[in-house]
């Protein structure tokens, strides 16, 4: 098969291309683009649990405790125990994170135009639906 026909090439080597692009455009505020995500679910939602998080940005659990470690060390989040279970810990977003958050988000519409640029509406949305669909695909 030729690799411009293989949907592990073509997806692997287009989402490295957007994960450089987008690790620069965040790196002055000291964000990867896995913590923009974690972010983005508490800037959205508030106070949500490391498994929520998990559920929402597609990351298994010991992948998503790292990012938090590394997110209170740059206190960009906090954690705290559930007053109504104590057996569950709640993260939310520090002052400092909402504080970047208007230039996060800045960066972030920034990405999907230049990612997007030479598509028109229409094939922006076919992509973003055929990636959703793949996204949701049980294989």
């Amino acid at each position: 098969m030729e690799l411009k026909n293989c949907m592990n090439f073509l997806l692997s080597v287009s989402q490295n291309k957007v994960f450089k692009y987008f690790s620069k455009l965040l790196e002055e505020y000291g964000v990867t683009p896995a913590q923009y995500g974690v972010l983005n679910c508490l800037w959205k939602e508030g106070r949500l649990s490391p498994k929520k998080i998990g559920e929402m940005v597609f990351l298994e659990a010991p992948t998503v405790s790292g990012i938090l470690d590394k997110m209170q060390k740059a206190d960009l989040i906090e954690r705290s125990v559930d007053p109504n279970n104590r057996r569950n810990v709640l993260v939310t977003a520090t002052p400092k994170s909402y504080g970047m958050k208007e230039n996060i988000e800045s960066a972030t519409s920034n990405l999907n135009t230049m990612v997007l640029q030479d598509l028109s509406e229409n094939e922006q949305n076919v992509l973003k639906k055929a990636l959703e669909t793949i996204i949701k695909s049980d294989f």
